[in-house]
Formats: C-alpha cells, sequence, structure tokens
C-alpha cells in the first residue's frame, strides 16, 4: 500500500523538449563548425592584402578578384539567401504554430543552414572572395545593427523600453507586431549576407564573428518552436554582442573597447534585464556592479571619456524611434494603396 501511495504521488520526470535539444545540439554545431574553421587555417590561400586605407576599408579581399571568385560568392550567397526565406515563406503559408517539439521547416533549416556554411568554408579555401569585394563594410555592420534595433522593438510589449516603462505606446507596439510578423526574413538577409560578405578566415575576430552568426542561424531555424521565444535563450544572443563587440575592439588595439563593453551593457541595464522577472534586489545588484565597473575603468580611462558609455544607447534607441516611424510610414501607404484599389475592385 505504501508503494501504491508512493507511486501515485510521485511528480513524473521533466523530460527536455526536441526544441531545447535541437538547441544544444545546434549551440555544440555552432562551435564545432568554427573550430573546423580554424583548423583548416593552415590550408587558406596565401594572399598579399592590400594595404589598410582605414575605417572604411575591408582587409580580408582579393587584391585582384576574378569571375569565379566573385560567381561563386554571389551565387553561394543568393543560393543560401533564397532557400531560406523560401522555407520561412512555407512555414508562413502553411500558418505554422508554435510547438515544443520540432516541424518539417525546422529540420529544413538545420539542413539549408548547415549545408551552406559548408560551402562558404570550401569556396572561402579555393576562391576565397566574399561579398566584401563589391559591397561597401557598413553593409555589412550597419544590417546587424538594425537587426539589433528591430528587436529592441519588437520586445517593447513586453519588457518596455526605459527601465519597464514604454509597454503602453501604441506606436511602438503597432510597428512592433509589424516586426513580430516579418522579421524572419530581414533577419534571414542580415546574417545571411553578414556571413558571405566575409571569407571563412581564421583570425580571432573573424571566428568570434562566426560563432554568433551561427547562433543567429541557430535561432532563425528554430522558428515556431518554443525555444525561439525562450527569454533567456534570447537574452543570450543579446548579450554575445558585448562579448564581440569588446573583444574585436581590444584585438584591434583602438583603445576603444569600453565604448562597447559599457554602451552595450547599459542597454542589458536599461532595457533587457526587466523582462526576465528579476527581483528588484537583483536589477539594484547589476546597476551598482555596473556602476562600479565605470568608475573603477574610468577613474584611470579619464573622466572626459564617460561620454563613450551613453554612444551606443543613444544611438539604438533614436534608432527604435527611426525604425518604428518607418515601418507606420510604410504601414500608412499601404493603408491608403489598399484603399483607393477597393474601390476599383469592387467596380
Amino acid at each position: 500500500m505504501a508503494t501504491l501511495n508512493t507511486a501515485v504521488t510521485q511528480k513524473p520526470k521533466k523530460t527536455m523538449s526536441a526544441s531545447a535539444k535541437a538547441l544544444w545540439w545546434g549551440i555544440f554545431a555552432s562551435f564545432a563548425f568554427t573550430a573546423l574553421t580554424w583548423a583548416l587555417g593552415p590550408f587558406l590561400p596565401q594572399i598579399n592584402f592590400l594595404p589598410d586605407t582605414g575605417y572604411d576599408w575591408y582587409y580580408w579581399k582579393l587584391p585582384e578578384p576574378t569571375v569565379m571568385s566573385r560567381v561563386t560568392a554571389w551565387s553561394g550567397y543568393l543560393l543560401h539567401q533564397l532557400v531560406v526565406w523560401g522555407i520561412i515563406y512555407y512555414a508562413q503559408k502553411n500558418k505554422t504554430k508554435y510547438t515544443s517539439g520540432l516541424h518539417r521547416v525546422n529540420i529544413l533549416s538545420f539542413a539549408a543552414n548547415g549545408i551552406f556554411i559548408l560551402l562558404h568554408l570550401l569556396q572561402t579555401h579555393i576562391w576565397y572572395d566574399g561579398l566584401a569585394q563589391d559591397t561597401h563594410i557598413m553593409s555589412s555592420q550597419g544590417s546587424v545593427v538594425v537587426l539589433l534595433i528591430a528587436v529592441l522593438l519588437m520586445e517593447n510589449q513586453r519588457r518596455g523600453l526605459i527601465f519597464g516603462k514604454g509597454k503602453r505606446l501604441n506606436f511602438l507596439n503597432d510597428t512592433g507586431r509589424v516586426v513580430r510578423k516579418y522579421h524572419g526574413y530581414y533577419f534571414a538577409w542580415a546574417i545571411i549576407y553578414t556571413f558571405w560578405y566575409h571569407p571563412m578566415e581564421t583570425t580571432s575576430g573573424h571566428l568570434l564573428g562566426l560563432v554568433y552568426t551561427f547562433l543567429i542561424m541557430l535561432q532563425g531555424s528554430l522558428m515556431y518552436t518554443r525555444i525561439h521565444v525562450n527569454k533567456w535563450w534570447t537574452l543570450a544572443q543579446e548579450m554575445i554582442v558585448v562579448v564581440h563587440g569588446t573583444l574585436v575592439a581590444i584585438n584591434q588595439n583602438n583603445g576603444i573597447w569600453p565604448m562597447f563593453f559599457f554602451g552595450f551593457l547599459a542597454l542589458f541595464i536599461v532595457t533587457q534585464m526587466h523582462g526576465l522577472g528579476l527581483k528588484q534586489w537583483q536589477k539594484w545588484g547589476f546597476v551598482i556592479a555596473y556602476a562600479a565597473a565605470a568608475i573603477i575603468v574610468y577613474s584611470s580611462r579619464g573622466w572626459g571619456m564617460l561620454n563613450e558609455i551613453v554612444r551606443i544607447p543613444v544611438i539604438d534607441y533614436l534608432g527604435v524611434f527611426v525604425l518604428a516611424l518607418l515601418i507606420w510610414l510604410g504601414m500608412r501607404v499601404g493603408g491608403f494603396v489598399t484603399a483607393r484599389l477597393r474601390p476599383a475592385q469592387a467596380r
């Protein structure tokens, strides 16, 4: 009888969902692809790069591009882009619902990204060049900046924009709904374009960028699963930019690493931590730690440089309202055109 009661009252063991398992396997694969890139580094073509001419110059590209270097880079990018866009379109057309498991579109997306990652690795070793040969460096960096700004807009209704405030701003919420519905197409473009922009080099900056790129591809591949909207997983992706931006700046020895470190962490203090359900004492703990770190760094760096802290947040928060305005204007124009066409269709 005691055994029976124990069996009845015993709680069932929680099992990891299929999408959660896919997440962990995807993280492992992201680091494995990066490790493979590093391991194959000695076999990269030996190239005498042109001298670096400044901030708007991309160093890692062929001095004399060939027809095949361009054709393989652009065809690989376009195929990758169209395949992933097609998968997103298929998922939306079939009104795919969120689940803790995996859909066919998730499997297709995992496979597609994995295949194109290997193709780009092969293309780098044979023809080397990426899209950087024909496009400006800011097109790659800017695409990711807009992606991060779009996340702030998209998440406003859940966590607010400034210290948990702004959740009831209809202007941001209405445009945020548009971003939530269609963000997959833009995010896929931003990350796939950035991926093919660079050759798969083995500098520390490139390898860090590859890990970040692969993790965002993984997030896209987890579309319409519960893990795709898990607040801790989505926060982790937003926070990786702190590590990436800071380490790249340190490696470049340009002396501006605090701008990236404190700038991106300011977004966490002002916005991101307010969507985690933290207690007040926990929030204050993060604020005090942030302030203490800033005091330590800028007491030796010079208080005149303290304005570095606000540069990235100011750009991002202004960017949220600019992006929202552009989307709102698009909504108004779209509504006007639809209203004008409707009477004509009725006739």
